[in-house]
Formats: C-alpha cells, structure tokens, sequence
C-alpha cells in the first residue's frame, strides 16, 4: 500500500524523523486557516501518489495567507499524471542549503535490504543513477544486524554527504531504518533529505509502501487505506476477507493468493 505524503510523515514523527510541521486538508479556505496558524511562509503541496509534483505544477511556495489560498485553489482538482488532487499537505517552508536522498527498500534480486543514499537530491533518483551512477551508493543491509547509528554515518558517508553533517544525518538514517523495520514497509524513500543553513537535518518529503501482508500485526495501518480510489467491489471483497481482482468488464478473479490468482488469470486470458 502506497501512501500520501502527509501519511507518511504520520509515521516519520512517530519514529522522531524530524521533519517540517503541517495539516492536510481538502479546501483553499482551510489551507488558508493552516497557514495564518503556522504564522510563517508555508509550502502548498498535492498529495497524489506519483512522482513529478513540482514539476506538475503541484508544489507551491505561499510567504502569505493569501497566497496559500490562491494556490490551494489552482492545485485543488488538478491532473498530475492521471490523479485528480483532493487534499493538500500546507507545511512550513523550510530554509534548504543542499539537498540529498535516503531510502531504504527491498533488493528481491539478490534477497536482501538495501539502503541508497546520494548528495544528489531534489531530482528523480532515476536521472541521478543514469547520468552519476558515482554520485549513489547503494549498500546491502544484513537483515540480522540492521541498521545503527555508525552504520547509518557509514551509508551517509558512502552517499558523499559532507562531513559537517554526517552525524547529524546518520542519526535521521537509523530512525527512518525503525521505520522500514518497524511499520513492516517495503520502501522508505525521502527526497529531499535537506540541510538547513543552521546544519539540520529534515525530511521534507516522504513516500513509504507498506507491506499489506503485514496488516494482521500492523492493525493501525488500515485508517492509511486510500478508499476513495479504491474499486467498491475490492473493498467489499477485503471486508468480507477475500482477494479480489477486478478486471475489465464483468470479469474479476477471486484467489487465496498471488500465485493461484496469476495463473487464474493466465486461464481466463
């Protein structure tokens, strides 16, 4: 289960990743409320599950109120990469001297959990490894031993960060690990991870996917559930414990796992 933005930062406080304070809400007048009570310049952002925002025209910079409602207005219902925008995220803007990029995922290929981390954020990680595959580590992470605080300045190091600020993010790295381990996620993804001219560290953007064959132990991540984009059938399918499908037309496929349900597939095709 992929997760907005604002979910993700949900769980990024409750593990004491520091990040940037805001509310989600789906109105420009309310954006505009977030904003007087915030009492400083705040960043508008879409929350849609899919990369690009920014360059969509989804992320905004408001110094004022008014400003933030103006732009909650403009982004409210627009089309990034076929999602409609219903809800904003409106945070405090932040003051950003460089930007960097942390994740943590599963490597299926070699059976194993691999940490990426590069100088290079604020771009699509993608170009970052096509055109400076030097400038991103990706280092192995022994399921077993995990990730602690020196081996978090190791990755962090091996990522290029500068050394004034290798302890400092180090400390963000192991509590975003406790995230990936903890929430039972697939991926923990944040670009930018930021410096503040004061040498913080903050994440001030977050993508999380959670592992949904987790849910029986992981009771609190069903209010993360996006029911508004979910099919109706496959919503009461999942009340009634069932996996189901839905396909085009009149057809769904109902199984008891992924192996029987993509060779059931495979038949009806």
């Amino acid at each position: 289960m992929d997760l907005f933005e604002y979910q993700a930062k949900e769980l990024f406080a409750k593990h004491g990743v520091p990040t940037t304070p805001g509310r989600v809400t789906d109105t420009a007048a309310d954006a505009r409320a977030i904003a007087e009570e915030i009492g400083k310049p705040v960043m508008i952002k879409a929350q849609v599950k899919v990369g690009g925002r920014g360059k969509a025209g989804g992320v905004k910079y408001a110094a004022t109120p008014d400003d933030a409602q103006t732009h909650a207005e403009n982004i409210l219902g627009l089309d990034i990469k076929g999602h409609v925008v219903k809800r904003l995220l409106v945070a405090e803007a932040s003051d950003i001297a460089e930007e960097y990029y942390i994740s943590f995922l599963l490597d299926r290929s070699n059976r194993t959990y691999l940490a990426m981390c590069s100088v290079e954020g604020g771009m699509e990680i993608e170009e970052v490894a096509a055109t400076k595959p030097d400038r991103l580590a990706r280092i192995a992470v022994d399921a077993v031993k995990g990730v602690d605080v020196a081996f978090a300045r190791e990755i962090a190091e091996a990522g290029h960060l500068p050394a004034e600020v290798l302890d400092a993010a180090a400390v963000t790295i192991q509590k975003l690990w406790e995230v990936f381990i903890n929430e039972d996620a697939s991926l923990v993804e944040v670009n930018p991870l930021v410096r503040t001219p004061s040498d913080e560290i903050l994440a001030l953007d977050g993508k999380v996917t959670l592992d949904e064959n987790a849910d029986f132990r992981q009771p609190g991540h069903a209010e993360f559930a996006d029911r508004d984009a979910t099919d109706p059938l496959e919503l009461k399918a999942k009340e009634n414990d069932l996996n189901y499908v839905k396909l085009d037309g009149q057809v769904g496929i109902i199984g008891n796992g992924a192996g029987l349900v993509m060779s059931t597939l495979d038949v009806v095709a």
